[in-house]
């Protein structure tokens, strides 16, 4: 059995029962960052759906179970286990949903970095290069074509060549 219940819009907990253990997984994040944290609780085994109330302290999760009721607070990314029930007043629980499984999936996928311009500079992520004027920098590149400078003073200088033929800097 498992239950997903949306806190806010990118901010999801799911609640699994296996036998006597529950897993509660909370799942938060936006474009491009999410995070993630999971904690096991001895319970024994369900005998009604989770409830889950918003308290002052983050979220409380109601479990009944054949041995009594168990509470756990859930506030920012910290589990535990609450002693005692705060006073809920006239609070009603957030709305819980049955899934057939958990999904720990990310809430968007990123799409891969398209290839960029802007005036003479240029990006591409396949192969990864990077231009600038008459410069060019990579990684993973073979070609033998890519143009090298001097350390020393920035003169264009070929691949065999030991000294800058500009100022006499060793290449080596």
């Amino acid at each position: 059995m498992a239950y997903v219940c949306q806190l806010t819009p990118n901010h999801q907990v799911y609640l699994e029962n296996s036998g006597n253990q529950t897993v509660i997984t909370s799942i938060s994040g936006n474009m491009g960052q999410q995070q993630q944290s999971s904690s096991g609780f001895l319970t024994g085994s369900w005998t009604l759906p989770p409830q889950i109330y918003p308290i002052s302290q983050g979220i409380m999760i109601k479990l009944t179970t054949a041995t009594g009721d168990k509470l756990i607070q859930i506030q920012g990314n910290s589990m535990s286990i609450m002693e005692a029930s705060p006073s809920l007043g006239n609070v009603s629980p957030l709305p819980v949903e049955q899934v057939t499984q958990v999904s720990t999936s990310p809430m968007e996928t990123m799409k891969p970095m398209q290839p960029m311009k802007m005036g003479d500079m240029q990006m591409n992520m396949n192969p990864m290069t990077m231009k600038m004027g008459n410069m060019t920098m990579g990684m993973g590149e073979t070609s033998q074509t890519q143009k090298r400078f001097c350390s020393q003073c920035g003169n264009s200088v070929t691949s065999g060549d030991r000294f800058c033929s500009s100022c006499g800097h060793s290449l080596t």
